[in-house]
């Protein structure tokens, strides 16, 4: 593959020089907007995958429960190991996982034991099968076990009353699994947050055929769509607004009330022919902050609109993608009450130089080569437009060049965020790199 020359910002000064906010900046005047949701919701744990705690959860019993076999084998008393070994003793019985031991008889002995079956009170030991030699009604054990081999005790992994987990954890499979274990069913977490999502442009279309040579469909609204339900959110399509400055403003004037953050495509430039900030303006909605040293999405804005929450992403799909991940999953995260996310950064190595113009952080969709010394080698996809989703879809992950990075090198090294279909959506967080 050649050198990468992505296309350039016409501009002779840095963007951060112009007046944009940094990427940075950014994120905090998103997150800043965003305040916490009250309102919470008891629900199933087989419902709960995704959603978030509302409340801490503690242990309702000591885990294991009871002292318990690690593995099949034999279970005995160490004690009753006289002398030099092999040791021989009746098998006293078959205790199997759910059975409750019979009394235990005076004598030395045995037992038959299976995994996860609980161990007789007064026996310490539990003897693999594999170092074992059973011969009709008595076993013979070759080796001397240690004290304690192979039990698991009653706590040793969760004590009664102990911290599982903290409000604000958003709940995956394992977080189930372990609540489950401990016998808790129901969980109190935030209610989704309700979010509306509308798109803007004469020239886009719902249907599956295209009325006019100058019309495109709209990509950005499904996308936008699955990005929210993959947070758990409650999500709604709010349409296409036309470029028609009284049917915005009616349409803004209509949602004002009804969700915690409304997010719009398209007309984000605010320019001549985007009508959104005047109709914003006479829908008592407010502009805190517009214009980001960022590529793709420069012009993206963050506001309020009566009691929700607005931003507002570019119209190019890439654009929207990664302001969504940048900016909206934060704000998504405090709306609901999730703690911030933990991430851990990756490098990876550039396969072939890039030529840029330092000043605005840029991320580039990329696939993984190869790779060396344990880094992913990566080439970019795609020729720098933000108006296409094709080499996202080929992607990997994307790379990330920050706002004084120039023209780069084969083998210089980026931050790297690999993309992912969990529920914890691509690059965990952009915004906490």
């Amino acid at each position: 593959m050649p050198e990468v020359t992505q296309k350039a910002c016409n501009c002779e000064v840095s963007d951060l020089q112009k007046g944009l906010m940094s990427v940075e900046e950014a994120v905090e005047v998103a997150k800043g907007l965003a305040k916490p949701l009250v309102t919470e919701q008891t629900i199933s744990i087989r419902n709960a995958c995704g959603r978030v705690l509302a409340k801490s959860l503690y242990a309702d019993r000591s885990m294991p429960f009871f002292d318990n076999s690690a593995m099949d084998g034999y279970v005995l008393r160490v004690e009753d190991m006289l002398g030099d070994g092999p040791w021989t003793f009746p098998v006293l019985g078959t205790i199997a996982a759910g059975n409750i031991p019979r009394p235990v008889p005076a004598q030395a002995g045995a037992y038959r034991i299976f995994t996860g079956a609980p161990v007789p009170s007064g026996f310490d030991t539990v003897v693999m099968q594999e170092n074992c030699v059973a011969n009709g009604s008595m076993v013979s054990v070759r080796s001397r076990p240690s004290h304690g081999d192979n039990i698991r005790y009653r706590g040793e992994d969760i004590a009664q009353g102990e911290l599982l987990l903290v409000a604000g954890t958003r709940l995956e499979p394992h977080h189930v699994g372990l609540l489950a274990s401990n016998g808790i069913l129901n969980v109190s977490v935030t209610r989704p947050v309700r979010i509306g999502i509308l798109s803007t442009g004469d020239e886009l279309r719902r249907n599956d055929k295209l009325d006019g040579p100058a019309n495109i469909f709209d990509a950005n609204a499904p996308m936008l769509m699955a990005l929210c339900e993959s947070s758990m959110t409650d999500v709604t399509d709010l349409g296409i607004l036309p470029d028609n400055l009284a049917l915005m403003t009616d349409k803004l004037c209509e949602i004002s009330c009804l969700y915690d953050l409304i997010i719009s495509t398209g007309a984000a430039s605010l320019g001549a022919r985007d009508l959104l900030r005047e109709a914003l303006g006479v829908a008592n909605g407010e502009i805190v902050a517009h214009r980001v040293a960022l590529k793709p999405g420069k012009p993206v804005f963050f506001g309020k609109l009566g009691a929700s929450l607005y931003t507002g992403l570019p119209g190019n799909p890439l654009a929207v993608f990664v302001g969504f991940e940048i900016f909206v999953r934060a704000q998504i995260d405090i709306l609901s009450g999730a703690n911030p996310r933990r991430t851990t950064k990756v490098r990876a190595i550039l396969r072939h130089p890039i030529k840029r113009k330092s000043g605005r952080t840029e991320f580039l969709p990329a696939r993984i080569v190869g790779y060396d010394e344990g880094l992913p080698v990566i080439e970019i996809l795609g020729h720098g437009s933000s108006g296409t989703l094709f080499p996202l879809a080929q992607a990997d992950g994307m790379v990330v060049l920050s706002s004084e990075v120039g023209h780069t090198n084969a083998g210089d090294t980026f931050s790297w965020f690999p993309l992912s279909t969990t529920s914890k959506a691509l690059g965990a967080s952009f915004y906490d790199q």
